[in-house]
Parts: C-alpha cells; structure tokens; sequence
C-alpha cells in the first residue's frame, strides 16, 4: 500500500500517513511557468494499491487537476488499483438541474475522475447521498456524524439537553445521525434560498426558547446562510448557537463574518487546510479528521467493512 498526497492539504495527508505508520510516496507536484500541472512519481508503484489523497477545495479546479494528472500518472505506471482520496468532493453542491440550460457539475466529475482511471473513491459527508450514484465504481462515504458527536460531548457538559438544528429541510438525516447518538431533540430552519449562496429564514420548527443550540451541516462557504440562522435562532429565544460543520470552506469574508456572528463557536474538521484568515480566528475550532480516513483506508487495503466504522 502507498500514500500519495497533492498540493491542496498536505498537512491532512501527513497525519493520516502518520495514522498508517506509512511515509508519503516520494512524488513532485508542480507547475509550468503557464501554470499547466506537472507530475513525477518519484518511487516504483507497479502493482501497488496506491490512495490518492487531495480534497478539491480552493482553488477547485486546479487541485481538481491535480488529482486527474496523478491518477493517471498512476496508471501509466501499472499501480494495481488505485483509490482517489477526496475529503472534501468539490462541485458537490451542483448535483442536480437547478434550472434550465444548468449542468449537473457533480457528475461530470464524477466522470472525469473514472476516466482517469481510478479504481475507487473515498470521500466524507458528501452533499446529498445520490452522488454515490453518479460513479460507476466502487464510493465509500464516510461520515463525520460519530467524530462530531464525540467532540460535543467532550466540549459540552450534559450533551444530552442540547438541541441540534438542521439548517434546512435537505439536512436533516444529517442532523438526526448526530442527534440519535447524543439523545437530543431535534430542530429544523425552514429555509429559503432566492439563489445561489443566498437564502433567509421562513419559519423555526420546533421550540428553541432557552435551549443550547449546534446547529450540524456538511459546508459552510460564505457563512452568510450560517449566520443569519444563527441570529434567526437567538431572536426566537435561544440561550445559545454553536455550528458543527464538515467542510470549512470558508471563502472570502466567511472567517469575519463568524468571527463578528452571535455564533459561541463554529467547529470544522480538517478536510480542507486552513487559511491564514481562518486560523486567526478565536471562534473557529478545528477537529482532525486523519484518524477517520486513515482507518478507512486500512480497511479498504485490506479488504475489510468500511461501514462498520459507523456501527
């Protein structure tokens, strides 16, 4: 079994390497002068179960690339499968027809990453469930509901009196496999969204009066929708709002607008490297995720159940 890491989180890929006792395969991830990516796998991978491990985060498209160049730089190289390690699946917000003359970018990278040639994928909380489907390989999906759950009852005494809020309709299957292992109550924000990025709130279900709230998601980009629940929540007479989020995408000016938001904390885990602008602030608090995925992919090396990590 081999490691390989491109650029976009190399302190993720060096954790999880850790996890595995396994050193980083040698490789060279770099540009031309005109920016096309170049790739040179430094070490013999003929015939070996090579992971890839590269979330598709800022900026998307060319960490996409450097995923697709080191897969098939892989295959050239006669490696005997080879598993595309993607903690944050990038695009995955596009997974359907919004409207008309839209594309369903999801899919087609879904495609992109299939032809060239992986043999697997591994990823954690993707957006919706359906994009499993749209690979014609084998996807395994983790879940960071039990990585979550643990944090919160080590970070919140009585975990059980708290109220998880789902930040819309879509999340709460989410929400409810955080729920159902901290025995809380659970809550939902009738969300409207007039665009992409943009939304407000229509209506609370359930009775926040006083209670402790997280609200649990898989991305958080702009903020912008997080916050506003957020204050929505403490206007209807909660004591408190925390964020439980996978993904920090935390583009532009999300780390100033949590940092000024009436949220007491938004957690993240590591699927996506931290800006300078992120880690600077006090409200925002990282959970490693290299346990998570180094285990899954030990059990997918040696061809045992990846969803009895969920038992």
């Amino acid at each position: 079994m081999k490691l390989l890491a491109g650029n976009s989180n190399r302190t993720l890929a060096q954790a999880v390497a850790s996890h595995l006792d396994l050193p980083l395969t040698k490789a060279q991830v770099k540009r031309f002068p005109d920016n096309e990516v170049w790739v040179t796998i430094d070490e013999n991978v003929r015939g070996e179960d090579v992971f890839v491990l590269q979330s598709t985060a800022y900026p998307a498209n060319d960490h996409l690339m450097e995923l697709l160049i080191c897969i098939d730089a892989l295959k050239r190289a006669s490696a005997r499968r080879i598993t595309a390690v993607m903690p944050y699946f990038g695009y995955a917000r596009q997974d359907r027809k919004t409207g008309g003359r839209t594309p369903i970018s999801a899919k087609l990278v879904a495609n992109l990453i299939t032809r060239a040639g992986a043999d697997r994928v591994l990823t954690m909380d993707l957006h919706s469930g359906q994009i499993q489907g749209f690979f014609d390989i084998p996807t395994d999906n983790l879940q960071s509901a039990p990585l979550m759950a643990q944090d919160i009852k080590t970070n919140y005494a009585k975990a059980d009196e708290l109220l998880i809020v789902s930040p819309d309709v879509g999340g709460v299957v989410r929400a409810l496999a955080v729920a159902s292992r901290l025995n809380a109550e659970l809550a939902i924000v009738d969300k409207r969204r007039s665009g992409p990025g943009k939304s407000e709130v229509a209506n609370i279900i359930g009775d926040v009066t006083g209670r402790r709230l997280i609200i649990f998601d898989d991305i958080v980009d702009s903020a912008g929708t997080l916050c506003s629940a957020a204050q929505s929540l403490m206007d209807a007479g909660a004591a408190e709002v925390s964020a439980y989020i996978t993904h920090g995408v935390l583009s532009g000016a999300a780390a100033e607008r949590v940092k000024n938001s009436v949220l007491k904390e938004l957690v993240i885990t590591d699927s996506i490297e931290a800006s300078q602008e992120v880690a600077g602030v006090d409200k925002i608090r990282t959970v490693g995720c290299a346990g998570l995925i180094g285990e899954a992919i030990r059990r997918i090396a040696n061809e045992e159940s990846v969803s009895k990590l969920f038992d």
